[in-house]
C-alpha cells in the first residue's frame, strides 16, 4: 500500500494532464488535518459523484463537522474522480486517497458513502475498485475497512446489499457517535468483523445486511425478509434526533468554482404537507425546527467563516417555519447591506411567498422558484397538492410587478392516472403566466419550466403504483414540447432512461446487486450524467440475470405485496400509506398535518426513540467529553 508521500509524488506527475486539478489536491481553507497517530479512528467520508458536485453535500458537512469533533476520531473526505483522472489514477498506481492527508483509502478503519440518490450505485463500486477494497462484502476480511452507507436512497438498501457492511437508516447526528464508539471498543485485532458487525447491527437505525434472509414466491415477488439471528431485530427503524442539533458553520471553502459556493443553513427537518409522491416528505418526519436566534447564530457565523456571498435557509417547505417572517426580518437587518444574496427555497405558492422574498430584497437573486407540480385540479387531488390556478397566477403576476425578471416552475409527468389533457394544461398554465409577466414587465418576463417524471418511491403513498412506459412518457414529453416554443420559455425533462433505471433501482430488491455489478463491469459510472450513461448495459445486466425491467418499474404492486423494504421502516404505517393511497383513487385531500394529526405512527414512534435513547449526544456527559468544543 501507497504511503501518502508516495501518493502525492506521483500526483505532481500527473495533475496537469487532467482537467481541473483542483478537485484532487485538498488543502481548501477550513479542511481540518488532524495527527493520524493521535487518534485510535480513521473515518473517510465519500460522497460518490465529482468534487464539484460532493463537496457541497450538508450530509457530509455535518458528519465532518461531528466526527471531527471527538478527540478520539478523525474524518477526512474524498471523491469520485472525473474520467480524465481516473484513467491517469489507473495507468499510475494511484490508489483513491482522502484529500486531507492523500493516504489511500484502504488504510482508514470506516469508509462512509453518502447515497442521496440511486444513481449513484455504480460510483460506488468504482471507488471501491480504484481503493482496491473487495467490492462485496462477504470477501472483505478483518484487515479491510468497514464500508457503511447512509442517505435517503438507503430507505431500501437491498438494492446495495451485497456492497455495503452497514446501513445507517434515518439521521446521522446521534448514530456516528454511537457507530465511532463500537468500533473504538470492538475493532481489536483478535476481535472478528463478524462481531464487529453484529455489535453494529445492535445499534437503533443501523441495517446489516449479512443478518437478514430474502425469500421469494413464485412470480418473483417477495414472500419474506427475515433476520436469521435471534439477535438482530427483525424490523430496523429508522434514527431520528430528538432536537436538531447546532448547524455546521466551519464550511470547507472549494479550491475551484462548485454547483453550490454557499453557506447552508438548515432551519427545520421534515414537512407536514402529504405530498403523496413525495418520500423525502414521509421519511424525515416528525418536524423539527431551530429557534430563529439558532439560525441567525450559524448564519452569521458561517458567512464569517467562508466568506460565501450566497446565504440558502434550507428546508421542505420553508414557508412553514413557525417563525418565518420573525427569522426572515432578523435576517434582513442582521445582513443588511453587505453583498449576500439570500435564498428561501421551497416557498408555498401564496401571498406570504411574496412577503417574505420582498423583505429580502436588498439580497435577493434574479429567480423565484415554485412547484405546482400538476396543472388541472384532479391532478392536485390525486398527488395532495391542492392549489387553485388563479392563485398561482395572481402569486406569478406579483412576482414580476417586484422585480423578478425570471420564475421557475417545476412540475411532474406520469402521476397516477394522468392524461394527455392534464399533460397539455402544463403547456397552457406556463403559457398563461408568460402572459401576465408582459404586461407586467414587457418582454424582459422569463419562465423556465422544469418538468421532471414521476418514480414511485418506497415508504409513499404511491409506492403501489407504476411507473409510465418509455412511450408514454415521450408522448408527454412531445406534447409539451410542441406546445411551449415560446423564446422566452425554457423548457426542461428527464430523458426517459433516466427515470427508468432511478425507477428500477429505487424499487428493486436483491436480485439487483448481481445487475449493479454487471452494469458497472460492462462500462456503467457517472450514471446521472450523459458521458456515463449506459442504458444499454443495464438492459443487458438484467437479461444476463432473467430478470425484466418491465417487473421493477411497469407492474403495479399487489394490495398485499411484500415489499423488499418492508423490513425498513421510517416509523410511518404502511397502513396508513395504504389508506392514503385509497383516499388518492377518490381524489380526497388529507390537509396540512398541524391542522389535523391522521396518526401516520411517526408521533408515538418518535417519542419510544427518544426514551429508549435518553442519552443524546448533545447532553451526555461520557460521550460529551470526547468532543471538542465548537470553534
Amino acid at each position: 500500500m501507497l504511503t501518502p508521500e508516495q501518493v502525492e509524488s506521483r500526483l505532481e506527475r500527473v495533475l496537469l494532464k487532467v482537467q481541473k486539478p483542483g478537485r484532487y489536491v485538498g488543502g481548501e481553507y477550513n479542511s481540518l488535518h488532524k495527527d493520524w497517530n493521535a487518534v485510535p479512528i480513521h473515518t473517510a467520508l465519500i460522497f460518490p459523484d465529482i468534487y464539484d458536485i460532493g463537496v457541497s453535500n450538508v450530509g457530509l458537512k455535518i458528519l465532518y463537522d461531528e466526527i471531527n469533533r471527538r478527540d478520539d476520531a478523525l474524518a477526512e473526505r474524498a471523491y469520485a474522480p472525473w474520467l480524465d483522472m481516473e484513467r491517469i489514477m489507473r495507468q499510475y498506481g494511484i490508489p483513491l486517497y482522502t484529500l486531507e492527508s492523500k493516504r489511500p483509502l484502504a488504510c482508514f478503519d470506516l469508509i462512509g458513502f453518502s447515497l442521496p440518490y440511486e444513481t449513484l450505485y455504480t460510483n460506488v463500486l468504482n471507488i471501491l475498485d480504484l481503493a482496491g477494497i473487495p467490492l462485496r462484502s462477504a470477501k472483505r476480511g478483518d484487515s479491510h475497512p468497514l464500508v457503511i452507507a447512509g442517505g435517503h436512497a438507503c430507505f431500501n438498501p437491498e438494492p446495495m446489499h451485497a456492497f455495503i457492511d452497514a446501513f445507517v437508516i434515518g439521521e446521522g447526528e446521534e448514530v456516528i457517535h454511537e457507530i465511532l464508539d463500537c468500533l473504538k471498543l470492538e475493532s481489536r485485532p483478535s476481535n472478528p468483523r463478524e462481531n464487529v458487525l453484529l455489535a453494529l447491527a445492535n445499534i437503533p437505525g443501523v441495517y446489516v445486511p449479512r443478518f437478514y434472509d430474502v425469500t421469494y414466491q413464485d412470480d418473483g415477488t417477495v414472500a419474506n425478509v427475515t433476520a436469521n439471528r435471534p439477535d438482530v431485530p427483525k424490523t430496523v427503524v429508522k434514527r431520528m434526533v430528538a432536537k436538531l442539533p447546532p448547524a455546521p458553520t466551519n464550511f470547507i471553502v472549494p479550491n475551484i468554482e462548485t454547483v453550490h459556493n454557499r453557506v447552508t443553513v438548515e432551519v427545520m427537518r421534515g414537512c407536514t404537507r402529504g405530498c403523496r409522491f413525495c418520500q423525502a416528505g414521509m421519511i424525515t418526519r416528525p418536524v423539527r425546527e431551530r429557534s430563529v436566534e439558532e439560525v441567525l447564530e450559524a448564519a452569521e457565523q458561517a458567512v464569517r467563516s467562508t466568506g460565501f456571498e450566497e446565504l440558502a435557509l434550507q428546508s421542505l417547505s420553508s414557508s412553514d417555519y413557525t417563525d418565518i417572517m420573525e427569522l426572515v426580518n432578523n435576517i434582513s437587518r442582521r445582513f443588511q447591506g453587505r453583498k449576500l444574496s439570500i435564498s428561501l427555497p421551497s416557498l408555498r405558492i401564496d401571498t406570504v411567498s411574496i412577503e417574505l422574498m420582498e423583505k429580502l430584497k436588498e439580497h435577493r437573486s434574479s429567480g423565484f422558484t415554485l412547484a405546482p407540480e400538476a396543472a388541472t385540479e384532479r391532478m392536485r387531488r390525486i398527488i395532495n397538492k391542492p392549489l387553485d390556478d388563479e392563485d398561482l397566477i395572481n402569486v406569478t403576476r406579483e412576482i414580476y410587478a417586484r422585480g423578478w425578471t425570471n420564475i421557475k416552475l417545476y412540475f411532474m409527468i406520469g402521476h397516477p392516472s394522468e392524461t394527455l389533457e392534464d399533460v397539455h394544461a402544463i403547456a397552457s398554465l406556463c403559457k398563461r403566466v408568460i402572459a401576465e409577466g408582459r404586461k407586467v414587465i414587457g418582454w424582459k418576463a422569463k419562465l423556465h419550466a422544469g418538468v421532471s417524471t414521476f418514480v414511485p418511491k418506497p415508504h409513499t403513498p404511491f409506492q403501489w403504483v407504476a411507473c409510465d412506459t418509455v412511450e408514454q412518457i415521450e408522448a408527454k414529453q412531445r406534447l409539451l414540447q410542441n406546445e411551449l416554443r415560446d423564446k422566452n420559455i425554457k423548457l426542461s425533462w428527464t430523458p426517459p432512461e433516466d427515470t427508468l433505471l432511478e425507477a428500477l433501482l429505487t424499487r428493486g430488491d436483491r436480485r439487483l446487486s448481481e445487475v449493479i455489478f454487471t452494469a458497472w463491469q460492462n462500462g456503467s459510472k457517472f450514471d446521472a450524467w450523459d458521458e456515463g450513461f449506459r442504458w444499454q448495459a443495464w438492459l443487458d445486466a438484467l437479461a444476463q440475470h432473467g430478470l425484466e425491467l418491465a417487473f421493477y418499474t411497469h407492474r403495479p404492486r399487489r394490495l398485499d405485496e411484500v415489499f423488499p423494504w418492508d423490513h425498513i421502516s421510517d416509523a410511518v404505517r404502511k397502513k396508513y400509506l395504504f389508506e392514503d393511497f385509497r383516499r388518492s383513487l377518490e381524489g380526497e385531500i388529507r390537509i396540512d398535518c398541524r391542522q389535523q394529526c391522521y396518526a401516520c405512527g411517526i408521533l408515538p414512534t418518535f417519542a419510544a426513540a427518544r426514551r429508549a435513547n435518553p442519552g443524546s449526544y448533545w447532553k451526555c456527559p461520557e460521550v460529551k467529553s470526547g468532543l471538542k468544543e465548537k470553534n
